[in-house]
């Protein structure tokens, strides 16, 4: 396995974040870090994402940073050009996962149906996302769909959140969490870094509960 995701895995939570102000991003990833979670998917749902991403890499070099919700190549392009160092995506799109695979850059495709992940397969990819997990059913969902799939791995995302975090971290199949719960937007924007890294390691602690 590629070791960006071997990192990822070894992390068991990958923040997930929405970032309105480029500017909080090297406080955000090292309040992130100081909880225990160096490493960060900030997502391409705002128009501060890219400049974030190059900010974060740049002066965080601890934080392990990628971007996520990147629906075109020219997106992903972007962000590996800022700084990225992995890609994840809602759905499977071929152009995004071919631009990655070209690039030597660790992609994790969404997927939540049995086709999606065969797409997968056949470009040899592994650890996928499973979205929007809590609205597909869930662990029982996963458990279900994974069962074929003995060699792939899964990053449930959506939905995720500390009351089932370690039901979904007990899957043999599950080879990290999303969490978006863990530096929301409102929290970043009222600058309350302290309360991000309890959160952060709130969630670290359960993810060493949930491998004991």
């Amino acid at each position: 396995m590629n070791e960006i995701l071997e990192q990822l895995g070894q992390m068991g939570v990958i923040p997930v974040i929405a970032i309105d102000n480029a500017a909080d991003a090297p406080k955000l990833g090292r309040a992130l870090s100081a909880g225990g979670l160096p490493c960060a998917e900030i997502t391409f749902r705002t128009p501060a994402a890219a400049a974030a991403i190059r900010l974060m890499a740049a002066e965080c070099p601890d934080v392990l940073v990628g971007a996520g919700t990147v629906l075109t190549a020219a997106q992903a392009e972007t962000a590996v050009s800022h700084g990225a160092k992995f890609i994840v995506t809602p759905g499977f799109d071929e152009a995004v996962v071919n631009y990655c695979l070209e690039q030597n850059i660790p992609i994790i495709p969404g997927v939540m149906t049995p086709t999606e992940i065969n797409m997968a397969l056949n470009k040899r990819l592994t650890v996928l996302k499973f979205f929007p997990a809590g609205a597909a059913g869930g662990v029982k969902t996963l458990k279900a769909i994974g069962g074929p799939y003995g060699g792939v791995k899964f990053i449930p995302a959506g939905g995720v959140n500390p009351a089932n975090l370690a039901d979904y971290l007990r899957l043999p199949q599950v080879h990290a969490c999303g969490g978006s719960w863990l530096a929301k937007k409102q929290l970043i924007n009222e600058g309350a870094f302290d309360t991000i890294t309890q959160l952060a390691s709130e969630a670290a602690a359960l993810v060493r509960q949930a491998a004991g």
